[in-house]
């Protein structure tokens, strides 16, 4: 069963960002709370929303997005942060149904694009990517700032001013 995660699920949701941070081994890189998670999922105004896959109603797995936008399409898409299926589950279709899930919000509001990224070890799931007919975006990098880089740009900008 996939369902929109409800508050009730952040401890779950926390305990699956963990593990999936032990499978992409980067466990010392989660600094979320569960405080944090029920502001940005369910505070005032949500930019940031959850699927969840039940398994004997238990929480086997979920996919966190946000939306995106594209200029050259002129529309939303969604922005796929994170998909997690526990191991005890996977090869049962909860990854192709949270996936089919963002992709029929992306139908029913006229989004064009579902885009995630993908750690290039990640073989199996580059496979069940590539079995969706999902394509890699080989001519892209992505970037990223954060922490003390982004601390020190962010002082620039206030320079600046």
């Amino acid at each position: 069963m996939i369902r929109r995660a409800t508050i009730d699920d952040v401890p779950a949701m926390l305990q699956l960002v963990h593990e999936l941070a032990e499978y992409e081994k980067a466990p010392h890189e989660v600094r979320a709370t569960e405080a944090q998670l029920r502001e940005v999922l369910f505070g005032a105004e949500p930019a940031v929303f959850a699927h969840i896959a039940e398994h004997d109603g238990e929480v086997a797995g979920f996919a966190v997005w946000f939306l995106s936008f594209s200029t050259w399409r002129g529309t939303h898409g969604i922005y796929l942060e994170d998909l997690y299926v526990r191991p005890g589950t996977r090869g049962s279709g909860y990854g192709k149904a949270l996936l089919a899930e963002l992709a029929g919000i992306c139908a029913e509001r006229g989004y064009h694009r579902l885009e995630w990224s993908v750690l290039d070890w990640n073989e199996p799931a580059i496979g069940f990517y590539r079995k969706l007919g999902a394509v890699p975006m080989d001519e892209w990098t992505m970037f990223r700032l954060t922490d003390e880089p982004l601390k020190r740009l962010a002082e620039y900008s206030a320079e600046a001013r």
